[in-house]
C-alpha cells in the first residue's frame, strides 16, 4: 500500500511541476507534424500514378516506422528527464530525509517512485503509439504487423532507462546520473548500427561487438525487434530494412526476457544500494 501512496505522490509531482502538461502539448505537437508531413506525402505518392507500386514498396510503412522511431526517441528523453533527478536530487538537498524518516521503507520509497515514473512513461508511449497508427490508418488505410507487441518493446526500451536512471540516482548528482546513462544509450545505438552493418556484411566481428553491447545495455536492441515486427517481409527485398528505422537483423525473443529481467535487477540493485546508503 505504501508503493501505491508513493506511486500517487510521484505522478502527482510531475503535474505539479507542469512535467504532466508539457509532456501532453509536445506529444501533440509531434502528431500535428507528423500527420501534416504524412498527409502531403501520400498525397503526392497517390497522385503521382505510383499507387500500383504502394502494395510491393509500402512506403507507409516506411513513414509509420520513422514515427514510431521518434515516439521510441522520445519515450528515452521523457525516461531520463523525469527520473534524472528523483532520487538524485531529492538526496542533495536533503528532502528525501522527509521520507524515509516516517513509517516507511527506504524499498518502499525507490519502488512507488518508480512505479509512478514508469506508470506515466508506459502511458505516454500507448497514447502516442495508438495516436500514429490512427492516423496512418485514416489517411493511408494501412495497418501494420504486430503493433501491440512492437509498441510493448518500445515500453520496455524506455523503463530500461528510466530504471537505470534510478539506479545511478542511488550515487551519482543528477548531472552526472544523465550524462552516464545517455552515454550508455548512445553507446547501445552505435552498437546496433554495427550489428545491422555487420549482418548485411556477414562480417561476425561486428555482430558479435552489438550483442556483447546489447547485454550491457539492451535498449536499441528493443527498437530493432519492435521495427521487426512492424515491417513487412517485402521491405527486406528492397533493402528497406537497412535504416534507422528498421532492422536487418532482429534481436531473438530470448534478447526480449533477458531485457525484462534486465530491468528487474536493476531495479532490485537500485533498491539494495539506496536501502544501505548513508542519508
Amino acid at each position: 500500500m505504501n508503493v501505491l501512496q508513493i506511486a500517487r505522490i510521484t505522478f502527482l509531482e510531475a503535474r505539479w511541476r507542469k512535467i504532466l502538461w508539457a509532456v501532453i502539448l509536445l506529444g501533440l505537437a509531434f502528431l500535428l507534424v507528423f500527420s501534416t508531413g504524412f498527409y502531403f506525402m501520400w498525397r503526392d505518392v497517390t497522385r503521382s500514378g505510383l499507387a500500383s507500386a504502394v502494395s510491393v514498396l509500402e512506403p507507409v510503412n516506411f513513414f509509420l516506422l520513422a514515427g514510431m522511431y521518434g515516439i521510441a526517441f522520445l519515450g528515452v528523453a521523457l525516461a531520463l528527464l523525469i527520473s534524472v533527478d528523483t532520487l538524485a536530487g531529492e538526496i542533495t538537498s536533503g528532502t528525501i530525509q522527509t521520507l524515509v524518516t516516517k513509517p516507511l521503507r527506504r524499498w518502499e520509497v525507490v519502488a512507488g517512485k518508480w512505479l509512478g515514473l514508469a506508470v506515466m512513461l508506459t502511458a505516454f508511449i500507448v497514447l502516442m503509439c495508438a495516436a500514429l497508427m490512427g492516423i496512418i490508418w485514416i489517411i493511408g488505410d494501412y495497418v501494420p504487423r504486430n503493433p501491440v507487441p512492437a509498441v510493448l518493446l518500445i515500453v520496455l526500451e524506455g523503463l530500461i532507462v528510466l530504471t537505470l536512471s534510478i539506479l545511478g540516482g542511488t550515487r551519482l548528482g543528477s548531472l552526472a546520473n544523465g550524462v552516464v546513462v545517455f552515454m550508455l544509450y548512445g553507446l547501445a545505438f552505435i552498437a546496433g548500427w554495427i550489428e545491422q552493418i555487420g549482418a548485411l556484411l556477414r562480417n561476425e566481428a561486428a555482430i558479435n561487438i552489438g550483442i556483447v553491447v546489447s547485454l550491457l545495455m539492451p535498449s536499441e536492441a528493443m527498437w530493432r525487434r519492435a521495427a521487426y515486427l512492424l515491417q513487412p517481409p517485402a521491405m527486406s527485398a528492397f533493402g528497406m530494412e537497412a535504416t534507422p528505422f528498421g532492422a536487418s537483423s532482429a534481436p531473438s525473443p530470448l534478447m526480449v526476457a533477458y531485457a525484462a529481467g534486465y530491468v528487474a535487477v536493476m531495479l532490485l540493485l537500485a533498491i539494495r544500494l539506496f536501502t544501505t546508503r548513508d542519508l
